[in-house]
């Protein structure tokens, strides 16, 4: 059985600063991408930052410049350090995994039950 749990949300004003952090246990053999996703009040789930176990990054255009990703492949830890942050930035953040669970298995996609970014004008 594999877990996420999230820690590092909360209320920050605009302009301030925030870590989330995702810790992956479980039966693991390998993890592949692990990334963040937020949904906001009324709008659909998007993606915000992945990043592959050779650390090779994607970020959301509208988070460019302000958050940073980043992973510790032997901990199977996520983080994401968002600076800059807007009141649009509001949301529930979701940190993902898609990992094996063993050498034959297929990669499958898990998911935190996320953690919620409230940015105050």
């Amino acid at each position: 059985q594999v877990q996420l749990v999230e820690s590092g949300g909360g209320l920050v004003q605009a302009g301030g600063s925030l870590r989330l952090s995702c810790a992956v246990s479980g039966s693991i053999f390998n993890i592949k991408s692990m990334g963040w996703y937020r949904q906001a009040p009324g709008k659909e789930r998007e993606l915000v930052a992945t990043i592959t176990s050779g650390s090779s990054t994607n970020y959301a255009d509208s988070v460019k410049g302000r958050f940073t990703i980043s992973r510790d492949n032997a901990k199977n830890t996520v983080s994401l350090q968002m600076n800059s942050l807007k009141p649009e930035d509001t949301a529930v953040y979701y940190c993902n995994t898609n990992l094996r669970v063993t050498r034959w298995s297929f990669d499958i996609d898990y998911w935190g039950e996320g953690t919620l970014v409230t940015v105050s004008s």
